[in-house]
């Protein structure tokens, strides 16, 4: 089996654990069978692991991404890499490509396409291999899963099929319904659209060349940044005559929101919180060191970062998006290939960050043309080198960087830095790079 994981998105609707590069699929927030905390992303990959050992996942997505992805899945995990962000559309059709001529995948083999963030049990992996038995049969283009709805929702687009059987034709699609709408298409036997499909390889590239026009995968990565935003409902589905769906009717969530996401949690308090006794039906998700205490409170979410905090009514929490839009700030937390780093405080002419440096790893040769650095060693043991000198550092050691001082630090053991940046105009895009001989 073939299966292309979408991972696209910031999930504005969840902050502040969520920004555009720490994505929500990221977010360790559900415990797997040993106890342990572990994040969409790694149970989506699992669970079609699982129910096929031999399956060819390839996960297309963004840059900003690729580091929180190899942290958490390894360093054999096939990504298609998006050069920026076009939607859908582009995003399956740089993928497709990377299959054929990167992958080097067949154009008569079956491919399955889906999110990589929906909240389901193990009859969902089943569906998504029958789903590819169905496209290698090839009675149709395109095979669809539809979910049963589970009641009249608004916030899904549905497939009306032509009957109620496990797998019929597609009679056609509709957009996001009003609540009594929602309803008499559930009546007819409509299935939310969740966004999952498998076809032909060989059909998809087709319809590929027909819309965009490339030669090949590299030809295609080099043009990307000029194709329009579309999505594949709109470029290829909703387009196609040939099209069947495969009903499901197991668990499946779309955690968008903290109401949904807080429905699967299997424990109200993440991190340093207290409930007293009278609150009902309330989720703390806090990482900060300080303690969150909360009394008297019904059907509220409560969660805490060093980007921010969110306190908000469940059902209203789903709105927060236009909110989070105008906030207009910069990240303070993001995982990198090398480690991460998390902003602890920040006045005007000063910024302070946690780093943590994974043995083996370094920093850019870099030096900073309107910014000093201060660098206090919390733990590990590691090698800074400032303007070519070298000297070996370890806990409790003080480095002081000034301005337009070329700098690095290399990790002998995993390293813990306090890093105190000083100075006027402090931004992430001061950075001068070098070679470092």
């Amino acid at each position: 089996m073939n299966v292309i994981l979408l991972s696209g998105g910031s999930g504005k609707r969840l902050w502040p654990l969520s920004n555009n590069v720490r994505s929500k699929q990221f977010i360790k927030i559900f415990k797997n069978s040993n106890g342990e905390y572990e994040s969409m992303l790694q149970r989506m990959y699992k669970g079609i692991k699982d129910a096929d050992p031999a399956a060819k996942i390839t996960i297309a997505t963004s840059k900003s991404q690729i580091s929180s992805i190899i942290n958490q899945l390894g360093d054999n995990v096939q990504i298609s890499k998006e050069p920026c962000r076009r939607d859908t559309f582009p995003a399956i059709a740089l993928a497709a490509a990377f299959l054929h001529d990167v992958g080097n995948v067949k154009e008569t083999e079956p491919v399955v396409i889906c999110p990589v963030d929906p909240y389901v049990d193990s009859s969902y992996f089943k569906a998504l291999s029958k789903l590819s038995d169905l496209a290698e049969e090839n009675k149709a283009n395109l095979t669809l899963l539809g979910m049963e709805p589970t009641y009249p929702s608004e916030k899904y687009g549905y497939i009306i099929p032509q009957n109620k059987n496990d797998v019929s034709k597609v009679e056609c699609f509709k957009e996001k319904p009003d609540l009594n709408t929602a309803k008499e298409y559930i009546s007819r036997g409509a299935l939310w659209n969740g966004g999952i499909f498998a076809f032909k390889l060989g059909y998809l590239l087709q319809k590929c060349h027909e819309l965009i026009d490339f030669s090949d995968y590299s030809d295609l990565f080099d043009k990307y940044e000029t194709l329009e935003k579309i999505s594949f409902d709109y470029a290829v589905v909703e387009k196609e005559p040939n099209i069947q769906v495969l009903r499901f009717n197991g668990s499946w969530k779309d955690l968008g929101t903290w109401n949904t996401l807080t429905e699967a949690m299997d424990e109200n308090v993440q991190g340093n919180a207290i409930l007293d006794t009278t609150c009902k039906n309330v989720h703390v998700v806090n990482e900060l060191d300080a303690p969150v205490i909360c009394m008297g409170l019904e059907n509220v979410v409560i969660s805490a970062s060093v980007q921010g905090i969110l306190v908000a009514d469940k059902n209203q929490s789903s709105y927060m998006k236009p909110l989070v839009d105008s906030l207009k700030e910069s990240v303070r937390f993001a995982e990198k290939s090398w480690g991460e780093y998390k902003v602890i405080d920040s006045t005007g002419e000063s910024l302070t960050v946690k780093v943590t440096l994974r043995a083996g790893h370094k920093m850019n040769y870099h030096a900073h043309q309107n910014r000093s650095e201060i660098w206090n060693i919390v733990s590990g043991e590691g090698k800074v080198i400032l303007d070519g000198a070298e000297q070996n550092v370890s806990a409790g050691d003080i480095v002081k960087i000034p301005v337009l001082c070329k700098h690095t630090i290399i990790a002998k053991s995993d390293l813990q830095i306090l890093e105190v940046q000083l100075g006027k105009e402090i931004s992430a895009s001061d950075k001068i790079k070098y070679e470092l001989n």
